[in-house]
């Protein structure tokens, strides 16, 4: 079987967000052009491009949450002061990897700049003649903007080309388990866990033997999970890495159908009856999403490598002025869409396992 995998914007926020942002010097100063918001080394970053990455994010954030959403206030910072620090992250980024696209010769094709140039032309087309001059972009900017955002892709899919580590069936497979819970702890008034004394726990650990012989003795799980489970959920479904390492150790080793001795976690003791062992659809889905984790991973190190010795300077003047654009006639949200639509192929790899 081949899957592709495609480079979607939350696999380049993982990085932007990360340690990575954090490890890039940043030096103040004034010799900043006009509308030049940033500069990582040759790179600079202009006003308008940083307003129609603003002004997408913000689109995309209205149509879910609605308009209001910028009321929002979390320990003093604003939401929208949120965004467009992510947004200064995001750019951050693309402009990076497009230093290191240059470090590793990575270029666009003629029929990858091709696609650029049509992606670039349907989203213009997209804005109306005030979102133009709002934005203040043309379409050699839309172009530019697609371009880096293309080469940051190739050079993410240029790093970890090679990168196609071996994913066992057991390593992927995901189970399904139900269970019964009796805790060791109770909720205070802060929704803080309180541990039993003693005395309590050794009720607690009564009452599970009580469960574990009656299930033992025949009786139906569903109906001891009735009577007994003291969790909001009876059924979970996992793999390895995901759950307590106790109960993810036992849930693991026993067959279809087969109840488990007493198993202790923080939240109490566990009664676990396994369901199923092994779904051949699922494992599949699993191994594409592990192996696409050991190549974020390593594609990280790369590129925290790399950006850690890049210079970055912020025009802070800019920086302060820069605002949500509050007018209903601007509602551009389709810049990503648009680059997936034209673009979304151009990069992706093919595994076979």
């Amino acid at each position: 079987m081949k899957n592709k995998i495609i480079l979607l914007i939350c696999v380049m926020m993982l990085f932007l967000t990360g340690c990575s942002e954090k490890r890039t010097k940043i030096v103040l100063h004034t010799g900043f052009a006009k509308d030049e918001v940033f500069r990582i080394e040759e790179m600079s970053c202009s006003l308008p491009e940083m307003m129609v990455y603003l002004t997408t994010t913000q689109s995309r954030y209205e149509k879910v949450y609605g308009e209001r959403i910028w009321d929002t206030n979390l320990e003093g910072i604003t939401l929208e002061e949120n965004m467009k620090d992510m947004v200064l992250a995001q750019l951050s980024q693309i402009k990076a990897m497009n230093l290191l696209a240059i470090q590793e010769q990575v270029e666009l094709n003629s029929e990858e700049k091709g696609k650029v140039k049509e992606a670039a032309e349907a989203f213009y087309e997209t804005l109306s003649k005030e979102e133009r001059k709002v934005l203040g972009v043309d379409k050699d900017l839309i172009e530019r903007l697609y371009r880096e955002y293309a080469v940051a892709n190739k050079v993410y899919y240029h790093i970890i080309k090679d990168v196609n580590p071996e994913v066992s069936d057991d390593e992927a497979r995901t189970i399904t388990v139900d269970h019964i819970l009796i805790k060791t702890y109770s909720l205070d008034e802060n929704n803080q866990k309180v541990e039993y004394d003693s005395e309590k726990k050794h009720e607690a650990f009564l009452r599970a033997q009580e469960v574990l012989a009656k299930a033992q003795s025949g009786v139906s799980f569903d109906s001891l999970i009735a009577t007994y489970n003291e969790d909001d959920q009876s059924q979970y479904s996992f793999r390895k890495g995901e759950m307590n390492i106790g109960f993810e150790t036992t849930a693991f080793n026993l067959g279809k159908g087969e109840i488990s001795d007493i198993v202790e976690t923080e939240y109490g003791y566990h009664i676990i009856k396994c369901i199923t062992t092994f779904n051949r659809e699922e494992t599949d889905a699993n191994k594409i999403v592990i192996v696409e984790k050991k190549r974020e991973e390593i594609f990280g190190e790369r590129y925290t490598q790399f950006a850690s010795k890049l210079t970055k300077a912020v025009n802070e003047e800019l920086w302060e002025k820069i605002t949500l654009v509050k007018d209903v006639e601007i509602d551009t949200s389709e810049f990503f869409e648009i680059y997936r639509e034209y673009l979304q192929d151009a990069f992706s790899i093919e595994w076979e396992y």
